[in-house]
């Protein structure tokens, strides 16, 4: 080979790493990472799936019916939570109101005897959902971790015609189990919530649930159908505890470019706040500094917002502009107007330190 040649050749190679190493930098422009932070049941992952649906609804669609055994794992887990808060009441208290009456009890022991078959597979859905494994420190309950969609999706998504018996899987069969067992159990679910001793205690607050396990026993009907495939709904309400780190990667085009979002939830939902104030809970008996402030919404998140800004300050971060922002991780509507704002933020930001402004 001649020199001439050679040197063509290492001319080719110098030039094609530089466009290599061109790529690279531009596809580094163009990644962007927001990190999720808050204590676990703080809304993280319904932040998360809220954005998902603004920006990548077609992503969601195609992990929709690994949401199927999360909405029945909820529905299982707000039935035992309603026996356990009334067998709770009975034994510490003598609850006063409709169990007073011997027929009503009757009726409720009756209901809970015929659906004990459906809360008997919570904690086999439970183990399937967290794929066997168990915690340390005896906690129970269904734990994900990165990568369960997919699993999920296609162990689901096997059409029924062409299953083999080789083809079954726990999962699936767990799960077509567990939808048998509801859709016999529907009329005494719709019961057990509709009986006016449970709503009672519910508004009592002797019984206390979860805005979510609120949401999916109304829905009961619906969910119970054969076919039943979860709305956006549906998984904005879903409760699902998750281990280490979530990442979701969206890409998103913005003023004509594709940028690739990474979001990174730290696993440990719902706005709680007006809730918990409208049923009589003191802010004062947990933050003694609110003192004697009137326990209203606008009063505590007034105090809330100056509290942060305030610490913002002191911590000293001029380069560090804090918005805060009031709202429900359920409202759709006003939770796409904040993603959208933030999001136009954080890419003026990124527009400016890369270079690209």
């Amino acid at each position: 080979m001649s020199k001439e040649e050679a040197a063509r050749i290492n001319g080719r190679i110098d030039e094609e790493i530089k466009k290599d190493s061109a790529r690279q930098k531009d596809a580094r422009r163009r990644e962007i990472k927001v990190m999720l932070l808050g204590q676990a049941e703080s809304g993280k992952s319904t932040l998360q799936k809220q954005f998902q649906l603004f920006y990548a609804s077609k992503t969601l669609d195609a992990e929709r019916r690994s949401w199927i055994p999360v909405v029945y794992y909820n529905i299982i887990k707000a039935l035992r939570l309603i026996f356990a808060e009334l067998d709770y009441e009975m034994t510490t208290h003598s609850m006063a109101g409709p169990m007073e009456s011997h027929e009503v009890r009757e009726e409720l022991n009756s209901l809970r005897v015929r659906l004990l078959p459906l809360l008997a597979l919570e904690n086999t859905l439970a183990s399937e959902l967290s794929g066997g494994v168990s915690l340390a420190g005896g906690r129970t309950g269904a734990y994900v971790r990165l990568g369960w969609q997919n699993i999920l999706s296609s162990t689901l998504s096997i059409p029924s015609d062409t299953r083999r018996p080789e083809l079954e899987n726990r999962a699936r069969e767990t799960t077509l189990l567990v939808a048998r067992t509801l859709a016999l159990a529907v009329d005494d679910i719709d019961a057990l919530w509709l009986h006016e001793a449970i709503q009672f205690y519910i508004k009592q607050r002797k019984i206390r649930l979860e805005d979510s396990s609120s949401y999916f026993l109304r829905h009961i009907q619906r969910i119970a159908e054969p076919e039943y495939i979860p709305s956006n709904d549906d998984i904005l309400n879903v409760r699902l505890q998750t281990l280490g780190v979530m990442e979701h990667t969206f890409p998103i085009t913005i003023t004509g470019k594709t940028y690739d979002w990474k979001l990174y939830d730290v696993g440990g939902a719902i706005d709680i706040l007006r809730s918990k104030l409208d049923a009589g809970i003191k802010v004062r008996k947990y933050i003694t500094s609110f003192g004697e402030r009137a326990n209203n919404f606008e009063t505590v998140s007034d105090y809330f917002r100056s509290h942060f800004i305030q610490a913002h300050r002191r911590k000293g971060f001029p380069n560090r502009p804090l918005y805060v922002h009031f709202t429900a991780m359920l409202d759709t509507s006003a939770m796409q107007s904040i993603i959208s704002n933030v999001a136009e933020g954080i890419m003026r930001k990124h527009i400016a330190e890369a270079g690209l402004a």
